[in-house]
């Protein structure tokens, strides 16, 4: 399996490219602000075709790309709790935020949601691009955050004793966990998405999150403050 990241250069949101192989189908996971350029270079250099956008959940800073990247074609997979973010995600974001981004990127920020928008729920496996993703529900940081579990991991870790792959979104850091303050969040919920859904991962598992380096299960289990005493 071939993974890819590309950090964006707003909020360092990471994207995540991942397919079979060069010159195969891919998935393009959590398409935030400023990748699309990027992402283009990749997947041209690459040869690679994209054939889905998962979202591991409805911020703006994981899904301002989705639209453009999904062109009309392909569709863009999101949990049904947090369908409603798609629609007008501009209006959550405050003025100064906005400014900046017509600063940075020379024109203002604008919003169209894709054609193809497909819900997603817990225990679902999606079949995209030779690959299996488990969708698991993990609410907290928003009311439809997941994470997606694949039972392989990137060829660069091939040799490791890693597993499994969990795309963890804005659920897990290495060494933290997201924040619950904004609209939508819940401690309570995000405690008990770490006890049901991020502790029963196996230790052998690649958490590749939404900022930030990659990590393991095995170290978070024994280093992340946020779990040790759930």
């Amino acid at each position: 399996m071939l993974v890819y990241a590309i950090p964006a250069p707003v909020f360092g949101t990471n994207c995540y490219v991942l397919g079979t192989g060069v010159g195969q189908e891919c998935v393009v996971v959590d398409p935030g602000i400023g990748v699309y350029e990027p992402l283009m270079d990749l997947l041209r250099e690459q040869k690679l075709k994209p054939t889905a956008v998962l979202l591991t959940h409805g911020h703006l800073d994981h899904t301002y790309s989705v639209t453009p990247v999904c062109g009309g074609t392909i569709g863009a997979y999101i949990h049904s709790d947090d369908r409603y973010r798609l629609v007008d995600p501009l209006s959550e974001v405050g003025p100064q935020l906005l400014m900046g981004l017509e600063q940075q990127f020379g024109q203002c920020a604008t919003w169209t949601q894709p054609d193809d928008v497909r819900e997603i729920g817990d225990g679902q496996t999606l079949e995209l691009a030779g690959l299996s993703f488990d969708v698991r529900h993990a609410p907290g940081h928003t009311e439809g955050s997941v994470i997606f579990g694949l039972g392989a991991v990137p060829d660069q870790v091939a040799d490791s004793g890693l597993a499994h792959t969990a795309l963890s979104g804005d659920v897990l850091f290495a060494g933290s966990i997201g924040r619950t303050d904004l609209p939508g969040g819940s401690h309570p919920a995000m405690l008990e998405s770490l006890r049901t859904v991020v502790l029963p991962l196996a230790d052998e598992t690649l958490v590749l999150p939404g900022h930030g380096g990659a990590t393991t299960m095995a170290n978070e289990r024994a280093t992340n403050p946020y779990l040790q005493d759930l």
